[in-house]
Protein backbone atom coordinates (compact mmCIF):
# COMPACT_ATOMS: atom_id res chain seq x y z
CA UNK A 1 0.00 0.00 0.00
CA UNK A 2 1.13 3.38 -0.90
CA UNK A 3 1.25 6.27 1.90
CA UNK A 4 -1.35 8.14 0.21
CA UNK A 5 -4.04 4.34 -0.10
CA UNK A 6 -7.26 6.03 0.77
CA UNK A 7 -7.26 9.59 0.49
CA UNK A 8 -8.47 12.26 -1.68
CA UNK A 9 -7.31 15.70 -2.75
CA UNK A 10 -7.33 18.46 -5.13
CA UNK A 11 -4.42 19.73 -6.68
CA UNK A 12 -4.52 23.07 -8.13
CA UNK A 13 -2.06 24.95 -10.66
CA UNK A 14 -0.97 22.45 -13.15
CA UNK A 15 -0.16 24.26 -16.12
CA UNK A 16 1.82 21.64 -17.85
CA UNK A 17 4.05 18.34 -17.41
CA UNK A 18 6.70 20.66 -16.25
CA UNK A 19 4.69 22.60 -13.29
CA UNK A 20 5.69 21.93 -9.69
CA UNK A 21 2.02 21.18 -9.23
CA UNK A 22 2.38 18.34 -11.73
CA UNK A 23 5.54 16.99 -9.92
CA UNK A 24 3.14 17.06 -6.86
CA UNK A 25 0.49 15.83 -8.32
CA UNK A 26 2.69 12.78 -10.12
CA UNK A 27 3.89 11.36 -7.02
CA UNK A 28 0.95 11.62 -4.81
CA UNK A 29 -0.80 9.55 -7.31
CA UNK A 30 2.29 7.04 -7.57
CA UNK A 31 1.27 6.78 -4.14
CA UNK A 32 -2.03 5.92 -4.08
CA UNK A 33 -3.87 8.95 -3.91
CA UNK A 34 -7.35 9.89 -5.72
CA UNK A 35 -6.49 12.98 -7.26
CA UNK A 36 -8.51 15.79 -8.91
CA UNK A 37 -7.17 18.59 -10.97
CA UNK A 38 -8.62 22.11 -11.79
CA UNK A 39 -7.58 24.56 -15.09
CA UNK A 40 -8.65 28.05 -15.55
CA UNK A 41 -9.66 28.09 -19.10
CA UNK A 42 -9.74 25.93 -22.27
CA UNK A 43 -6.49 26.63 -23.58
CA UNK A 44 -5.14 25.38 -19.98
CA UNK A 45 -7.61 22.34 -20.28
CA UNK A 46 -6.46 21.08 -23.32
CA UNK A 47 -3.21 20.34 -21.84
CA UNK A 48 -4.38 19.17 -18.27
CA UNK A 49 -6.79 16.87 -19.01
CA UNK A 50 -4.38 13.99 -20.96
CA UNK A 51 -2.06 14.20 -17.70
CA UNK A 52 -5.16 13.53 -15.74
CA UNK A 53 -5.74 10.77 -18.00
CA UNK A 54 -2.51 9.40 -17.13
CA UNK A 55 -3.41 9.30 -13.43
CA UNK A 56 -6.02 8.09 -13.83
CA UNK A 57 -7.75 11.25 -12.72
CA UNK A 58 -11.42 10.93 -12.41
CA UNK A 59 -12.52 14.81 -11.56
CA UNK A 60 -11.14 17.53 -13.94
CA UNK A 61 -12.98 21.26 -13.25
CA UNK A 62 -12.58 24.47 -14.55
CA UNK A 63 -11.50 26.67 -11.66
CA UNK A 64 -11.38 30.51 -11.48
CA UNK A 65 -9.88 31.72 -8.18
CA UNK A 66 -11.48 34.93 -8.56
CA UNK A 67 -15.33 34.24 -9.22
CA UNK A 68 -17.30 32.76 -6.39
CA UNK A 69 -19.17 30.61 -8.16
CA UNK A 70 -16.53 28.56 -9.77
CA UNK A 71 -14.85 27.52 -6.62
CA UNK A 72 -19.07 27.20 -4.75
CA UNK A 73 -19.21 24.61 -8.26
CA UNK A 74 -15.60 23.02 -7.88
CA UNK A 75 -16.29 22.09 -4.45
CA UNK A 76 -19.81 20.85 -4.66
CA UNK A 77 -18.95 18.77 -7.79
CA UNK A 78 -15.95 17.42 -5.00
CA UNK A 79 -18.76 17.11 -1.96
CA UNK A 80 -20.99 14.85 -4.33
CA UNK A 81 -18.29 12.67 -5.53
CA UNK A 82 -16.21 12.47 -2.28
CA UNK A 83 -18.41 13.70 0.43
CA UNK A 84 -15.05 14.89 1.92
CA UNK A 85 -10.89 15.36 1.26
CA UNK A 86 -7.75 15.14 2.83
CA UNK A 87 -5.24 17.09 1.02
CA UNK A 88 -5.14 20.55 -1.05
CA UNK A 89 -2.21 21.73 -2.99
CA UNK A 90 -2.37 25.27 -3.67
CA UNK A 91 0.01 26.00 -7.09
CA UNK A 92 -1.70 29.84 -8.17
CA UNK A 93 0.46 32.66 -8.46
CA UNK A 94 0.02 35.29 -10.30
CA UNK A 95 1.07 39.07 -11.49
CA UNK A 96 1.38 41.43 -14.24
CA UNK A 97 5.01 40.59 -16.10
CA UNK A 98 6.03 43.93 -16.85
CA UNK A 99 5.75 45.08 -12.96
CA UNK A 100 8.25 42.28 -12.09
CA UNK A 101 10.99 44.08 -13.84
CA UNK A 102 12.56 47.78 -12.62
CA UNK A 103 11.65 48.75 -9.12
CA UNK A 104 9.15 47.43 -6.79
CA UNK A 105 8.68 50.84 -5.20
CA UNK A 106 6.90 51.59 -8.98
CA UNK A 107 4.25 48.69 -8.20
CA UNK A 108 1.00 49.82 -9.45
CA UNK A 109 -2.06 49.98 -6.86
CA UNK A 110 -4.13 47.65 -9.29
CA UNK A 111 -1.43 45.23 -9.95
CA UNK A 112 -0.02 45.07 -6.06
CA UNK A 113 -4.08 44.22 -5.53
CA UNK A 114 -4.54 41.40 -8.10
CA UNK A 115 -1.27 39.95 -6.88
CA UNK A 116 -2.45 39.42 -3.41
CA UNK A 117 -5.66 38.22 -4.30
CA UNK A 118 -4.68 35.70 -6.70
CA UNK A 119 -0.98 34.45 -5.25
CA UNK A 120 -2.10 34.76 -1.58
CA UNK A 121 -6.34 35.65 -0.86
CA UNK A 122 -6.51 32.69 -3.11
CA UNK A 123 -4.74 30.16 -0.37
CA UNK A 124 -7.27 31.86 2.39
CA UNK A 125 -9.97 31.23 0.35
CA UNK A 126 -9.48 27.59 -0.74
CA UNK A 127 -7.81 26.56 2.98
CA UNK A 128 -11.67 27.43 4.46
CA UNK A 129 -13.53 25.48 1.82
CA UNK A 130 -11.33 22.90 1.95
CA UNK A 131 -11.15 22.52 5.71
CA UNK A 132 -14.91 22.43 5.80
CA UNK A 133 -14.64 18.84 3.58
CA UNK A 134 -12.13 17.59 6.50
CA UNK A 135 -14.14 16.16 9.48
CA UNK A 136 -11.72 13.80 10.06
CA UNK A 137 -8.74 16.30 9.93
CA UNK A 138 -6.31 16.81 6.62
CA UNK A 139 -3.59 18.63 5.11
CA UNK A 140 -2.99 22.00 2.87
CA UNK A 141 0.28 22.87 1.22
CA UNK A 142 0.62 25.87 -0.78
CA UNK A 143 4.22 27.34 -2.74
CA UNK A 144 6.18 29.79 -1.82
CA UNK A 145 9.80 31.07 -2.75
CA UNK A 146 12.73 32.53 -0.97
CA UNK A 147 11.36 36.14 -2.32
CA UNK A 148 9.65 35.77 0.33
CA UNK A 149 12.09 36.27 2.79
CA UNK A 150 14.84 37.85 1.04
CA UNK A 151 15.37 40.09 -2.25
CA UNK A 152 15.53 38.28 -5.57
CA UNK A 153 16.10 40.28 -8.51
CA UNK A 154 12.84 40.70 -11.05
CA UNK A 155 10.46 39.10 -8.52
CA UNK A 156 9.05 42.55 -7.03
CA UNK A 157 5.25 42.72 -6.15
CA UNK A 158 5.19 38.62 -6.10
CA UNK A 159 7.87 38.28 -3.20
CA UNK A 160 5.66 40.47 -1.00
CA UNK A 161 2.55 38.41 -1.92
CA UNK A 162 4.58 35.28 -0.98
CA UNK A 163 5.72 36.75 2.54
CA UNK A 164 2.15 37.63 3.13
CA UNK A 165 1.32 33.75 1.64
CA UNK A 166 3.97 32.45 4.61
CA UNK A 167 2.39 34.51 7.23
CA UNK A 168 -1.00 33.50 6.30
CA UNK A 169 0.17 29.65 6.57
CA UNK A 170 0.84 30.43 9.91
CA UNK A 171 -2.55 32.18 10.38
CA UNK A 172 -4.27 29.21 9.21
CA UNK A 173 -2.22 26.37 10.72
CA UNK A 174 -3.31 28.53 14.30
CA UNK A 175 -6.99 28.46 13.12
CA UNK A 176 -7.45 24.79 11.46
CA UNK A 177 -4.58 22.59 13.74
CA UNK A 178 -7.79 22.20 16.24
CA UNK A 179 -10.09 20.45 13.79
CA UNK A 180 -6.64 18.16 12.65
CA UNK A 181 -5.99 19.95 9.24
CA UNK A 182 -2.11 20.73 9.05
CA UNK A 183 -1.21 23.99 7.15
CA UNK A 184 2.47 24.20 5.42
CA UNK A 185 4.25 26.08 2.66
CA UNK A 186 7.03 24.46 0.45
CA UNK A 187 9.55 26.58 -1.07
CA UNK A 188 11.39 25.29 -4.17
CA UNK A 189 14.10 26.49 -5.39
CA UNK A 190 14.04 27.95 -9.32
CA UNK A 191 12.73 25.36 -11.26
CA UNK A 192 12.33 26.26 -15.30
CA UNK A 193 8.25 25.96 -15.20
CA UNK A 194 5.81 28.19 -17.35
CA UNK A 195 5.27 30.51 -14.19
CA UNK A 196 9.13 31.04 -14.01
CA UNK A 197 10.22 31.65 -17.30
CA UNK A 198 8.10 34.96 -17.13
CA UNK A 199 10.94 36.08 -14.13
CA UNK A 200 13.39 38.36 -15.52
CA UNK A 201 16.75 36.88 -15.79
CA UNK A 202 15.64 33.32 -15.43
CA UNK A 203 18.56 31.50 -16.64
CA UNK A 204 21.22 33.39 -14.50
CA UNK A 205 18.99 32.82 -10.94
CA UNK A 206 18.98 28.95 -12.07
CA UNK A 207 22.40 28.79 -13.08
CA UNK A 208 23.68 30.71 -9.52
CA UNK A 209 21.40 28.89 -7.62
CA UNK A 210 22.88 25.24 -8.85
CA UNK A 211 26.83 26.75 -8.44
CA UNK A 212 25.55 28.28 -4.67
CA UNK A 213 23.81 25.70 -3.14
CA UNK A 214 25.34 23.24 -0.68
CA UNK A 215 23.84 20.29 -3.13
CA UNK A 216 25.24 22.31 -6.02
CA UNK A 217 22.55 21.29 -8.65
CA UNK A 218 18.62 22.73 -8.83
CA UNK A 219 15.78 20.53 -7.62
CA UNK A 220 14.11 18.21 -10.07
CA UNK A 221 10.39 17.78 -9.91
CA UNK A 222 10.10 14.81 -7.94
CA UNK A 223 11.77 16.28 -4.84
CA UNK A 224 9.38 18.79 -4.76
CA UNK A 225 7.00 15.97 -5.03
CA UNK A 226 8.22 14.12 -2.18
CA UNK A 227 8.52 16.67 0.52
CA UNK A 228 4.75 17.18 -0.13
CA UNK A 229 4.43 13.46 0.19
CA UNK A 230 5.53 13.53 3.55
CA UNK A 231 3.87 16.78 4.26
CA UNK A 232 0.21 14.95 3.02
CA UNK A 233 0.83 11.66 4.23
CA UNK A 234 0.65 10.50 7.71
CA UNK A 235 4.50 10.92 7.71
CA UNK A 236 3.84 14.65 8.53
CA UNK A 237 0.93 14.35 10.84
CA UNK A 238 3.12 16.54 13.62
CA UNK A 239 4.35 19.23 11.29
CA UNK A 240 2.14 22.70 10.34
CA UNK A 241 3.11 26.34 10.14
CA UNK A 242 6.33 25.76 8.20
CA UNK A 243 7.70 26.67 5.03
CA UNK A 244 10.00 23.69 4.28
CA UNK A 245 12.68 25.02 1.98
CA UNK A 246 13.30 22.53 -1.04
CA UNK A 247 15.91 24.45 -2.91
CA UNK A 248 19.35 22.49 -2.00
CA UNK A 249 19.97 24.41 0.78
CA UNK A 250 20.39 27.59 -1.25
CA UNK A 251 18.46 29.52 1.26
CA UNK A 252 21.41 28.93 4.17
CA UNK A 253 24.06 30.76 2.05
CA UNK A 254 24.97 34.06 2.97
CA UNK A 255 27.10 34.33 -0.58
CA UNK A 256 28.69 32.17 -3.31
CA UNK A 257 30.97 29.61 -2.25
CA UNK A 258 35.08 31.38 -2.26
CA UNK A 259 37.66 28.92 -3.44
CA UNK A 260 40.84 28.89 -1.07
CA UNK A 261 42.73 31.11 -3.90
CA UNK A 262 39.79 33.78 -2.92
CA UNK A 263 38.28 33.43 -6.07
CA UNK A 264 34.71 32.01 -6.77
CA UNK A 265 34.42 28.77 -6.34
Amino acid sequence: MGLMTGKRGLVMGVANDHSIAWGIAQTLAAHGAEIALTYQGEQFGRRVKPLADGIGCAHVLPADVLDDSSLDAVFAALGAAWGSMDFLVHAIAYSDKAELTGRFADTTRANFRQTMEISCFSFVDLARRSAEMMPQGGGLITLSYLGAQRVMPNYNVMGVAKAALESSVRYLANDLGQQGVRVNALSPGPMRTLAGSVIGGARKVFKTSAETAPLRRNMALGEVGGAALFLLSDLGTGVTGEVIHVDGGYHAMGMPPIAANGEPA
